[in-house]
Order: C-alpha cells, then sequence, then structure tokens
C-alpha cells in the first residue's frame, strides 16, 4: 500500500512539473496578444455609426421632421372635447343652466325664484371644431419652410458625417505614423547598440579612445527618450481615433492599413473649387435658409389679410346624468386687423432684414471655400512633392552610412561622423513617414473643403 502510494506521489509531481509551465505559457499568451487588427475603413464605419456628434445631429433631424408634421397641421380642422362641472346659484347662471337643461317648468319664473334659486348642479359636455379657410397663406408658407428647415437638418447631418469621417482619419494616420516613428527608434537603437559593441571591442582594444565610447552610449541614451516619446504618442493618437469612434475606453488599436503615397490628385484648383461651390452643403443649406427669408417676408406681409375660420360647436348638458338636453352652433369668423401699432410692419422690416443677411453670408461662406479649396489643394500638391524628395533622402542617408561605417572601422572618420550619419539615416526616415502622413492629411482635408468626401476615402 505504502509503495502505490509513493507511486500516485510521483506520478502528481510529474504532472504538475511538466504541465503546469504550459498552463501558464497558454494564460501569458492570452495577456499578452495584439489586439483585433483595424483597417482605416473599418474605422471609419465604426466613427460615422458610434461617434456622439453624427448621433445629435441625427436625433436633431427627427425633431426637425416632426416640426414638419407639426406645420403640416394646419391644413386640418382643430377638434376639441370639453367636460366640464358647475355649481351656482347665480340668478342669471342658474336659470340659464335650467334652460340648456331643457328643464324650465313654469314655476321657475317666479320672481323669488328668479332673484333666489336654489343651488343648481350642471356637467357640461362639449365637442368643438374650427377650421382655418383662409389667413393670407402663412400656414402654407410655414409648411414650405418646415420642409426646408428638415433639408437643412440633412445636410447638417451630412456634413457632421463628413467632419466626423476627417476626423477619424486623421487620428487614424497620425496612429500610423507613431506606429512607423517607434519602428524607425527602434531600428536606430539596434544599429546603435550593434555600433556600441563594435566601438567597445575596438576600446577594449586600445583602437579608439574612451569619449568615443561615452559619446555612443549618450546617443543610446537619448534614442531611449525617443522611443519613450514615441511610444507616448501612439497612446495619445490611440484614445483620439477611440474618441472619434464613440469610445471613452482606452481599447488598444493595432492598425493595419499601411503608409501609402495613395493616388494623385487629380484635375486643377479651378476644378476644385467648382465642385465644391456645388456640392457643399453648407453653400446649399444657405440657399434654403434664402428661401426660408423670403418665405417669412411674405408671412408677416399676410398679417394684413383677413383671416377666415369656420366654427362649430355640439353641447350637451346634464343635472345628474339622468336626463340631459344638447344644442350645437355652426358659424363664421372673420377678423381684421386694423391697427397694430405698427408690429406687423416691423415684423417684415425684421424679416427682411434677415433675408439680406443670408445673402451676405452666402458671399462670405463662397470666399472662404475658395480659400479652404486653394489652400488644401496646394498643401496636397505641396505633400506629394515632399514624399519623393524624402524617399530619395532615405536611400542617400542609407548609403552615407554605410560608407561612414566602413570608413569608421578602418579608422578614416571620428565617432562624431558615425554619429552624424546615423542620426540623418534616421531623420530621413522620419521625414518620409511624415511626408505620407501629411499628404494624406492634405488629401482628406481637400475632400472635405470640395465635399466630396464620403466612407470610401482611403
Amino acid at each position: 500500500m505504502k509503495t502505490i502510494r509513493m507511486h500516485l506521489y510521483f506520478l502528481l509531481f510529474i504532472t504538475v512539473f511538466f504541465f503546469f509551465p504550459l498552463f501558464a505559457g497558454a494564460a501569458d499568451d492570452q495577456n499578452t496578444s495584439l489586439p483585433e487588427p483595424i483597417s482605416m475603413a473599418e474605422a471609419i464605419h465604426i466613427a460615422v455609426e458610434q461617434n456622439p456628434e453624427i448621433k445629435a445631429a441625427r436625433f436633431q433631424m427627427d425633431a426637425v421632421k416632426s416640426n414638419s408634421v407639426k406645420a403640416l397641421s394646419g391644413f386640418y380642422p382643430q377638434l376639441n372635447f370639453t367636460q366640464s362641472f358647475n355649481r351656482t346659484t347665480n340668478p342669471m347662471w342658474a336659470f340659464g343652466t335650467k334652460l340648456n337643461q331643457a328643464a324650465i317648468t313654469q314655476g321657475n319664473f317666479d320672481p323669488a325664484r328668479l332673484n333666489d334659486p336654489d343651488p343648481i348642479n350642471n356637467f357640461t359636455s362639449n365637442f368643438s371644431a374650427s377650421w382655418s379657410v383662409f389667413e393670407g397663406g402663412r400656414t402654407k408658407l410655414g409648411w414650405e419652410q418646415a420642409k426646408q428647415n428638415l433639408s437643412i437638418a440633412s445636410l447638417t447631418l451630412e456634413r457632421t458625417r463628413q467632419n466626423v469621417i476627417v476626423q477619424t482619419a486623421k487620428a487614424y494616420v497620425g496612429l500610423v505614423l507613431a506606429q512607423k516613428n517607434i519602428m524607425v527608434t527602434k531600428q536606430a537603437l539596434d544599429t546603435s547598440n550593434a555600433n556600441l559593441n563594435m566601438i567597445r571591442s575596438r576600446y577594449n582594444s586600445g583602437f579608439v579612445v574612451k569619449s568615443d565610447l561615452l559619446r555612443a552610449m549618450v546617443y543610446i541614451a537619448d534614442l531611449e527618450q525617443q522611443q519613450l516619446l514615441a511610444e507616448s504618442r501612439f497612446k495619445i493618437n490611440e484614445a483620439m481615433l477611440n474618441a472619434s469612434m464613440g469610445s471613452g475606453e482606452a481599447n488598444p488599436l493595432n492598425p493595419v492599413t499601411p503608409l501609402t503615397i495613395g493616388v494623385e490628385i487629380n484635375g486643377t484648383i479651378d476644378t476644385w473649387i467648382d465642385a465644391a461651390l456645388s456640392k457643399r452643403p453648407e453653400m446649399e443649406n444657405l440657399r434654403l435658409e434664402e428661401e426660408i427669408a423670403k418665405k417669412e417676408v411674405e408671412k408677416s406681409r399676410a398679417g394684413h389679410y383677413p383671416d377666415v375660420n369656420l366654427v362649430g360647436n355640439y353641447e350637451i348638458n346634464s343635472e345628474d346624468f339622468s336626463d340631459s338636453a344638447d344644442n350645437y352652433t355652426i358659424g363664421a369668423v372673420m377678423r381684421v386687423n386694423i391697427f397694430s401699432g405698427n408690429r406687423i410692419t416691423e415684423e417684415t422690416k425684421a424679416a427682411k432684414s434677415l433675408l439680406s443677411r443670408v445673402q451676405e453670408m452666402q458671399k462670405s461662406i463662397e470666399l472662404g471655400i475658395k480659400v479652404q479649396v486653394r489652400e488644401a489643394f496646394l498643401k496636397a500638391k505641396s505633400a506629394r512633392k515632399r514624399i519623393e524628395v524624402a524617399k530619395t533622402a532615405v536611400d542617400q542617408a542609407e548609403e552615407g552610412l554605410r560608407i561612414v561605417r566602413n570608413r569608421y572601422n578602418n579608422g578614416f572618420l571620428t565617432i562624431v561622423g558615425l554619429l552624424d550619419a546615423e542620426l540623418a539615416r534616421q531623420q530621413a526616415q522620419t521625414n518620409y513617414f511624415k511626408a505620407l502622413h501629411d499628404y494624406k492629411v492634405a488629401r482628406v482635408e481637400l475632400e472635405l473643403a470640395a465635399g466630396t468626401l464620403d466612407t470610401n476615402f482611403q
């Protein structure tokens, strides 16, 4: 029995010794797994669905849509039902209540009862209707204004969507740039550490002075600080992209859309300006606002016209619901404003002033759009050219570093020349990725300025 127990302990020990590290390793792998990859297109799609600004614009559009339905209600008759209860000893109301209840008898004409009636109860059920048949066209104008406000809300939603796409694209490209900067700094660190080993070997052999070794170590320390800064910038851009996608959490992101040169900008500045003037939501908004302002002038003038309404009333009166009497009234009412203390005239003046304001704003927005498009177009063209120059600089810096390293190994150059060559290559690579970033940002800003931006931007 003792032998069997010893065998069991031995098997348990072997199981724990060999399999526990595997389970622990699997848990570590799960904890250190990379975040799910996300492309720019996926980030833009999520932002368009989840960004709070877009959601707010959608709710605003729903509210304006309800106002449009409310404005349409002015064309229909208005029906109301009222239920009321009264108890009175007022001589006039008491007699009138009896009359409405069809309960008048000969005894009710007794002067003593007329002058000092008993308390009387009355339950009144009233159905009323009114229908405006003419009011100078104010209802029709208000309904048309409501429809135009709905169009403005739709255009505002579209412009908000475009702004969110730009915000998301910039944050995404900034995240990729930060990722590239981390890569460049790490590459520079790897190269510098290899050079440090070489310098240390030469120092130990007596071929270089200690200052060369110290300079190399200081340079590596500076690169380590740059790496920390690059990692910090990555986290900042990660937070910005999360916020743009409607997430308040610091979710880890793994951008997979590379920084590429992309398509070249086609057309001339005038072509892009013409597109902007025809497609920018702001221009269409102001055109609609001008139409609304014109209708507001017409509405204010309509105050001088008569209002004609058809009215109707059906009433049931009862003291205790055991018996009742009913009556009805139908008719028409016309109201004409004779004098309003210049209220209508001043309303018209105010509406005309607002119309002039909108017309001047149209001119101002048009000038601003032209400047925006021109600036974005020139930035995009400049950034495109910088990419070619930066790529050439990277190739030259790579070759320069190779030559300098060989000359340093042969003792023809000092450590300063080697470190300068390493720095030049790092700077050239950084400038190249920055040029790619700037061109992508300039392209998205140009399409935003032209009003042609959509979720398919790459």
